[in-house]
């Protein structure tokens, strides 16, 4: 039975999967391991880079420059993990697993936990009730305190600029919370080696700041994990902050794809190509534009797209929280904006949506 949020229907990912297949080259459904070879340049970044500074070879002026550089190897690194852990550049669970360690090395966090927590549970609701990255509606803010501090605190919306918070510290904060409520999704053992893995990581950066010195370490560590922070977030933000609540995993609805300048894109292995990775999961991003393509020939009037500036520009003036599952709402103020929603096929021409949001309404 069709479904419809709205006037507009609703699709399950595998009515995209299915009619798009036979439309993408079969080297896409391959593993993209000449991949592998950004870990050893961003490793080598990060480790010039850190011993530079201990060794007082950098003039103090330029300390946050390099910390800049450290910070942007670290987002590589991550986005690096991200393909790896869905399988797209590398088999085999503990070859995974190794590899994903070293690449969320940066930001402590487990690979076990992140498959736990992003591939299987965020991929498959994503935008649905039991989204761990979605934003609450109106009844969660209201009913739950740690609800109403995520958003009021940190949440990148309102055009409050404490908001900023949540790009600096977003993704290190989600990932120590997903730990410790991981008893939800990981069973005891599992659970053992997610915190065994954090303490590792913990422990490589324990001992750099005990071997360097404090501050050595802010401008080694503690500023490149703020710009990596900022750098992942920017992204994972926009990725369905500005979509709406669904009730099936439909990624043309519930996802945002960004665009950023090549050379960006280049280095973040096209990680805002959202869309194209929710549908395939297992695939390298390297193939998106294949998906894009396919996408815009069949369904250009869902598939939605901006320029990431843009996108980010949108979350701070917006609300985070879901008055229904198609519109934002302010809390403090009663203001409300709508969700992005595909197009009517006459406006299809132009994947870019965004005069919608640029409109409040009042409530």
């Amino acid at each position: 039975m069709k479904q419809f949020l709205g006037d507009t229907p609703v699709f399950g990912r595998s009515h995209y999967v299915h009619a798009m297949k036979p439309d993408l080259p079969a080297s896409a459904f391959g593993r993209a391991t000449s991949r592998l070879a950004w870990i050893p340049v961003h490793i080598a970044v990060i480790a010039l880079a850190i011993v530079a500074i201990a060794r007082g070879w950098v003039h103090w002026p330029l300390l946050p420059v390099v910390s800049l550089v450290i910070g942007a190897s670290f987002a590589g690194l991550t986005f690096v993990g991200h393909e790896l852990l869905h399988g797209a550049i590398v088999g085999g669970k503990r070859r995974q697993n190794l590899l994903g360690w070293l690449t969320f090395v940066p930001f402590t966090l487990s690979p076990r936990l992140w498959k736990a927590w992003h591939n299987r549970i965020h991929h498959s609701q994503t935008n649905l009730a039991d989204d761990p990255d979605a934003y609450p509606t109106l009844e969660e803010y209201r009913a739950n305190p740690r609800a109403r501090f995520a958003v009021d605190t940190f949440a990148l919306g309102g055009r409050r600029w404490r908001g900023l918070l949540s790009l600096v510290l977003g993704f290190t904060v989600q990932s120590m919370h997903q730990l410790v409520i991981a008893r939800r999704f990981l069973d005891a053992r599992q659970r053992r080696f997610a915190i065994a893995e954090t303490a590792a990581s913990a422990a490589l950066w324990l001992a750099l700041a005990a071997t360097i010195g404090a501050l050595p370490f802010l401008f080694a560590y503690v500023l490149p994990l703020l710009v990596a922070n900022a750098i992942v977030m920017s992204f994972i933000l926009t990725n369905h902050g500005l979509s709406p609540r669904v009730t099936v995993d439909d990624p043309l609805l519930s996802g945002l794809s960004v665009t950023t300048p090549r050379l960006i894109d280049w280095l973040t292995l096209r990680f805002g190509a959202h869309v194209e990775h929710h549908l395939f999961p297992r695939m390298s991003t390297r193939f998106a534009p294949a998906v894009r393509a396919a996408l815009l020939a069949r369904w250009p009037e869902r598939f939605q797209e901006m320029p990431l500036v843009n996108a980010v520009g949108l979350l701070h003036r917006t609300a985070r929280v879901y008055r229904d599952a198609t519109t934002l709402v302010d809390p403090r103020t009663g203001q409300t904006f709508p969700t992005l929603m595909p197009r009517d096929h006459a406006m299809a021409a132009d994947p870019v949506r965004i005069a919608p949001m640029l409109l409040p309404q009042v409530a």
